[in-house]
């Protein structure tokens, strides 16, 4: 039989290193990096779903007119609000009572499990840094709603945040695509214009992109289409580790290759304002529940989860270069 203390230990150390796995999360994630950076990772306190309001049309009163002309005072409807669901995952810590029986001794038992709890909260960090970037449909569609789903290649189907965009054109991000849109796939000489299109459709006024986020093979063209002295890069990316250029004014960020999420030959033009981070205050990478003992085994399991998804709020100022 296992020591009541074992699963003390194990709620304790994972408690106490929970803020270590969602700071790892970020620094290892360049989008959720920024997010966290402008307050833009948010926690939400309960609820059917994650509501993010919006406002999708301009107010139709608005009129010129002069002197006893009169006014149009009927309403307006320029407000929705889209609706995520909450992506549910966890990590199991389990030692059985023989691992227990050969680590007698609370100070030989600490060693074989913190080497389990650092492999749960990095297998945790990993992989809720890859959903990032998913399409929302991996572990049977209960993954996180990533950048593949929010900013998607084919923007006119597909429901995002319980809005269907087949109806809803507000609601649909930008793409350009190298074969269709430019006339040939992406290449040293053509990314740079194939870009500068792309921003355009993302802009509005001020409004722009602040955040490109690219695969080896796209970070790759554009760097090696920079004369030496454009290669300018951030100060603040750098610092953090990642590697970094310059467009416009935006940072343009590598997060593919191993262990990267950014998916093959995909460039995502991000106004990081209108993403969040959603995770629920009470369930952020912490321990859940109690102990938990196998009904037909010698062995205990605790639980390592997190509950939350990727919210937009502005779709039309996102958008997707791929081939």
């Amino acid at each position: 039989m296992t020591s009541p203390n074992l699963g003390e230990i194990v709620t304790t150390t994972a408690r106490n290193r929970a803020g270590v796995l969602r700071d790892n999360t970020s620094k290892n994630n360049a989008l959720l990096r920024r997010l966290k950076q402008k307050g833009r990772i948010k926690t939400v306190s309960g609820g059917r779903t994650i509501v993010e309001e919006m406002d999708y049309n301009e107010n139709a009163t608005f009129m010129f007119y002069s002197g006893y002309d009169q006014l149009d005072v009927s309403p307006s409807d320029v407000l929705t609000a889209a609706e995520f669901n909450y992506a549910q995952s966890a990590v199991a810590i389990s030692m059985s009572g023989l691992d227990e029986l050969q680590n007698a001794g609370k100070e030989q038992l600490i060693d074989p499990l913190e080497a389990r709890i650092e492999n749960a909260m990095r297998t945790m960090a990993n992989n809720t840094a890859l959903a990032v970037y998913s399409d929302g449909t991996g572990y049977g569609g209960r993954q996180i709603g990533g950048l593949q789903l929010l900013v998607a290649d084919n923007p006119t189907t597909g429901t995002v945040g319980g809005i269907n965009r087949a109806n809803w054109v507000f609601f649909r991000n930008q793409k350009f695509s190298g074969t269709t849109d430019g006339g040939g796939a992406t290449t040293v000489l053509n990314i740079q214009s194939y870009m500068n299109q792309l921003w355009l459709r993302c802009s509005r006024g001020a409004d722009v992109p602040d955040l490109i986020v690219a695969d080896n093979n796209y970070f790759n063209l554009y760097w090696s289409s920079l004369q030496a002295i454009q290669r300018i890069t951030s100060d603040n990316t750098g610092q953090a580790g990642f590697s970094s250029l310059k467009y416009m004014n935006a940072d343009v960020v590598f997060d593919g290759g191993i262990g990267g999420g950014c998916p093959a030959d995909h460039m995502y033009f991000l106004n990081t304002d209108y993403l969040k981070f959603r995770p629920h205050s009470k369930r952020n990478m912490v321990p859940l529940g109690g102990e938990r003992l196998s009904v037909n085994q010698d062995a205990m399991v605790k639980l390592i989860g997190f509950a939350g998804n990727m919210t937009l709020s502005n779709a039309m100022l996102q958008g997707v270069l791929f081939a």
